[in-house]
């Protein structure tokens, strides 16, 4: 163990209210990131400015409104179970920040400098299994930036995707089995938060899979420790934003298709995202079942994505631990 390392989990985050103009601040800060639009500054304020911000924040607090919870927002109050569950495995310090919105990483930090033995290191664990741009990328560079402006010159430590480490497909597998022994499903869905097909050319250094196919890896790896037949499963891709086209298929059409080729009990999870949100409790758990009932569907079950079970909090802990600092 690193006996003066800090840990920082960091997530997307959420809104700070199921509400209109918490939302609007949310998806401001959000779409503005131009590892999100991957575009010109200008082209993306006009975009978000002129098309998005003027209707988007309505339809989605109604949205957020469905799914949160009187502790708060789902992906929030996950995240800091989560935290402290860790911390009460490892007697390293631990802090949980947000890439938007709150508990921001810099307060996150600001927390971990605070503390009564000063961190000698920090190892960031950007809490997103695949690779791209708008996820792990701007989760590290937000958290070096903020490191600048705080001008805290501790060394940075970054766990890099984890798509393939064996304790994530171990927790994975495990969260997904007995919920989906007792589904009744006859086919298995693994839906992922989708990219526009242009943002496939970033791949993280060294590894040559895009994103789709580490997906997609999941996908099969999963699925072999499941014992599932080639034909009851799939590989979809949900949450799909504006014209330009994302991976495929997408998942609100595979579902429909699903249901009218015959499955009856259809089984959703989400592997790309390690805790409930909005794009699992209402895109799919809500949307996405009474799209497959209404195309002739019977039974429809969202599996809970990670969030803490126990196998996960121990994964985290062990990396945490052990992963060797940056030199």
């Amino acid at each position: 163990m690193h006996p003066r390392r800090a840990i920082l989990l960091v997530n997307l985050g959420s809104p700070d209210a199921p509400t209109v103009s918490a939302v609007r601040r949310y998806l401001r800060e959000f779409l503005m990131d131009g590892r999100v639009l991957d575009t010109n500054f200008l082209l993306r304020w006009l975009i978000v400015h002129c098309l998005v911000l003027p209707r988007r924040p309505r339809r989605s607090a109604r949205a957020y409104q469905q799914i949160w919870t009187a502790a708060g927002s789902p992906l929030t109050v996950s995240g800091q179970r989560l935290r402290d569950l860790l911390q009460q495995q490892t007697a390293l310090p631990v802090a949980l920040g947000m890439r938007y919105g709150n508990p921001s990483i810099r307060a996150a930090l600001e927390q971990l400098r605070a503390h009564r033995q000063r961190p000698g290191e920090i190892l960031l664990l950007p809490l997103y299994p695949h690779y791209t741009p708008a996820t792990w990328e701007t989760a590290v560079a937000k958290t070096r930036a903020e490191l600048a402006r705080l001008r805290w010159r501790v060394p940075l430590t970054v766990l890099p995707p984890f798509y393939r480490e064996p304790a994530y497909l171990a927790a994975l597998t495990a969260s997904i089995r007995e919920p989906l022994a007792v589904s009744g499903a006859d086919y298995v869905l693994f839906s992922y938060h989708g990219i526009p097909l242009q943002q496939l050319r970033h791949k993280f250094p060294g590894d040559r899979a895009d994103y789709r196919a580490q997906c997609q890896a999941t996908t099969a790896a999963v699925a072999a420790r499941l014992a599932l037949s080639a034909g009851a499963y799939s590989t979809a891709f949900q949450s799909r934003f504006g014209r330009a086209p994302w991976c495929q298929p997408y998942t609100d059409r595979e579902i429909i298709r699903l249901a009218n080729s015959g499955v009856k009990h259809l089984a959703v999870v989400c592997p790309a995202f390690v805790a409930d949100c909005l794009e699992t409790l209402e895109e799919i758990g809500l949307a996405g079942r009474d799209r497959f009932r209404a195309n002739g569907g019977e039974t429809f079950r969202l599996i809970p994505c990670l969030n803490n079970h126990p196998l996960w909090v121990t994964a985290l802990r062990d990396w945490a631990e052990h992963y060797p600092a940056a030199r």
